[in-house]
């Protein structure tokens, strides 16, 4: 009886240290994976940030409309941005155009200059920017609109100070949507009272100006979710971005100190006159999502609402597939809300 004892407790022995092994080596393994992943989200999330700045064509003087060459600041004090000021007689308002990640203040090229020759014609004063780490602004990193809405502010705060209209028209692309927002989503709503507006941070408080400021908004290519915009690039360009795509969103936001944003959401609920373009075949941030977005914002503000795909056109391929178009559709949005009758 005693041997089969001490037999049976050996055995047991056995099977508990073949446990302990097991699920030794498959937690080491998990653990393996973790650092793997999160070392993969950091290298990818750094790749991303860490673009080199796309330099500002060339454009021969004889072809610009007249401007004057502009110095401001970021909102958040410490980066100086570079743009361009087109002044137009009796303005109705000043378009200032946000570009997307990786482009700079002529987002669409010289053959860009078509659509701001017809703005000034047609009464409106416009602001072009390098946002940080673009074109000849400085700043080291890019955020994808999670620290460059501080670079939209700024701008916004300058063309009050050298414009003399009343109001400013937002023109998102790509990721500039998500700079955008979040500049509008930043400010204090009109007429809110002394002890609210006490709650903002000072920058934005000195700012002298409210969300009434931002009469209107037009969107190239606007996404559901603000990491989207993110996500395509990892999954298509970083290794195992198929997984990371997932993680390296938050890296980047982590770093800007910002929190993930539901652009349908905001821009469904926006109180002034919205134009949402996009191109058919966007398989980017995707066509059928940003349907959806049209449709939930002609849901609650029609009557505030116009869209225009251009058919055959990729993510942010309509300027350049279907420039008359995407001209005529700004110009009919702008003189559908804001051009005074005469």
């Amino acid at each position: 009886m005693s041997k089969g004892f001490v037999g049976n407790s050996a055995v047991t022995g056995r099977k508990k240290n073949s446990f302990i092994l097991r699920a030794s080596l498959v937690l080491s393994i998990m653990a393996a994976i973790l650092i793997a992943t999160i070392s993969l989200t950091v290298l990818s999330a750094n790749n991303l940030m860490n673009i080199e700045k796309n330099e500002v064509t060339n454009v021969p003087s004889n072809i610009l409309p007249s401007y004057s060459t502009t110095s401001f600041e970021s909102a958040d004090g410490q980066t100086p941005l570079q743009g361009w000021f087109f002044k137009t007689a009796n303005p109705v308002s000043t378009i200032i155009v946000v570009h997307d990640t990786g482009s700079n203040r002529l987002p669409f090229g010289v053959g860009m200059i078509d659509m701001i020759e017809k703005w000034l014609d047609s009464g409106y004063n416009v602001f072009l920017f390098d946002q940080r780490n673009s074109g000849t602004s400085e700043g080291d990193i890019s955020c994808y609109g999670y620290l460059e809405w501080q670079d939209v502010l700024g701008a916004i705060s300058i063309v009050k100070q050298i414009s003399v209209t009343t109001d400013v028209i937002l023109f998102g692309i790509g990721t500039g949507c998500t700079s955008s927002i979040k500049a509008y989503m930043a400010l204090p709503d009109s007429g809110i009272n002394e002890i609210d507006l006490e709650k903002y941070p000072e920058n934005i408080k000195s700012l002298g100006f409210d969300k009434s400021y931002i009469a209107g908004m037009i969107f190239d290519s606007p996404a559901k979710d603000s990491d989207d915009y993110i996500k395509p690039i990892v999954a298509h360009r970083e290794f195992l971005g198929v997984i990371t795509q997932y993680f390296v969103p938050y890296a980047i936001r982590v770093s800007a100190g910002s929190e993930n944003i539901n652009l349908a959401a905001v821009i469904a609920r926006l109180p002034v006159p919205v134009l949402i373009i996009y191109g058919g075949h966007d398989t980017f941030v995707g066509a059928d999502k940003i349907t959806q977005i049209i449709d939930e914002r002609n849901r609650l503000n029609s009557a505030l609402t116009r869209s225009v795909m251009i058919s055959g056109a990729g993510y942010l391929e309509e300027y350049s597939m279907g420039k008359e178009d995407y001209i005529e559709a700004v110009s009919n949005f702008l003189e559908t809300y804001f051009t005074p009758e005469e």
